[in-house]
């Protein structure tokens, strides 16, 4: 099991494949099992690199809090590790925001972003309660009942419900809590502007919350293309064919 020990307590990380290298990031409670569609197929083409946020999965509780700044930060140490001098990073639901938390602040290790139905801030009711829920749920110490639901939500099959269910109870409740926490807390949306990389953003057309949020995304980042699917939230999993075809087109597009 490799685990990068100059991070924290330790960062769970996997690499399949060689090419052009890509990092996918996360939401919180839920792993990189999450990305294990993307994994097995476009693994045959690039270099596909995944990890276990500090405190998530199979890295170890982190006593320096969970914040998007840290992630992105774990996130270079991870590369130079690897020695890779550039990736092109995909971050799932606030994963995306860690994209772009990326990108303002580590430009010169990054080729690009895509982002899966993402956001650069929370700013509607609907999400802004879920999101709280999770947290109060992850503070009271019920991973197990939120990551079963979490799990199921995102399972296309019942492989892959009992594989995401197990990397998900693994995690600590502290950083698990504060990974939610920081997702309610953070807006980078008056430096999207800032952002001059090439931009994959990837849409639910049943996913009518975040419709605003891809809107947003389109009108402030100066260089982007917007992709919808016929899926709600879920992509990675859900329509992962369709997904890993748009990943596919843009990098190679792109590299």
């Amino acid at each position: 099991m490799p685990i990068l020990t100059t991070v924290g307590s330790g960062l769970f990380y996997t690499t399949h494949g060689e090419g052009t290298p890509i990092l996918f990031i996360h939401p919180p409670l839920i792993t990189s099992a999450n990305f294990a569609y993307q994994v097995k197929e476009l693994s045959k083409k690039f270099k596909v690199i995944t990890f276990d946020i500090r405190g998530h999965g199979r890295s170890p509780y982190s006593k320096e809090p969970v914040t998007y700044r840290l992630i992105a930060d774990d996130m270079k140490q991870l590369l130079d590790y690897l020695k890779i001098d550039k990736a092109f990073l995909c971050g799932y639901s606030t994963g995306g925001s860690i994209v772009l938390e990326f990108l303002l602040n580590h430009a010169n290790r990054a080729l690009g972003g895509i982002i899966v139905s993402g956001m650069s801030e929370i700013r509607d009711g609907y999400n802004e309660k879920r999101i709280s829920v999770a947290r109060l749920l992850s503070k009271t110490g019920a991973v197990s009942l939120l990551g079963l639901a979490v799990s199921w939500g995102n399972s296309n099959t019942i492989e892959i419900f009992k594989n995401m269910f197990r990397e998900a109870r693994k995690g600590d409740r502290r950083n698990i809590e504060q990974y939610y926490n920081s997702s309610l807390e953070y807006n980078c949306t008056n430096q999207l502007k800032n952002i001059d990389f090439p931009i994959l953003l990837i849409f639910g057309e049943k996913d009518k919350s975040f419709h605003s949020y891809a809107k947003q995304l389109h009108e402030y980042l100066p260089n982007n293309e917007l992709k919808f699917i016929n899926q709600k939230h879920q992509i990675p999993t859900k329509s992962a064919n369709e997904l890993n075809q748009f990943i596919d087109g843009f990098i190679m597009a792109h590299k």
